[in-house]
């Protein structure tokens, strides 16, 4: 019960974040930068598709630059793939 309990509490907070960054009240870069601890989990490509202005082509697109599979988990993700995955993010949303 414990267990399913935790599930149930990592999903609602994941939804909200999801929300916060359709909103523009939290950035992709810095959450994948900093990921709190309920995000570990939870797979790149799902985050990348939350955020404003990325859709399937254009995160996958990204994910293939970067050399991240679309499987990856957010805690999964080397230090250069995080490095570069922000650092792609920051460019494309500074034009």
């Amino acid at each position: 019960m414990e267990a399913l309990q935790r599930a149930n509490q990592i999903r609602t907070r994941r939804a909200q974040l999801k929300r916060d960054l359709r909103g523009g009240k939290v950035t992709i870069d810095r959450l994948l930068t900093d990921p709190p601890e309920f995000l570990e989990t939870a797979k790149v490509l799902d985050m990348l598709l939350a955020a404003p202005k990325y859709g399937r082509v254009k995160a996958n697109k990204i994910l293939q630059i970067c050399r991240i599979s679309p499987s990856k988990t957010v805690g999964g993700l080397s230090e250069r793939q995080r490095a570069e995955i922000v650092e792609l993010l920051r460019r494309r949303s500074s034009r």
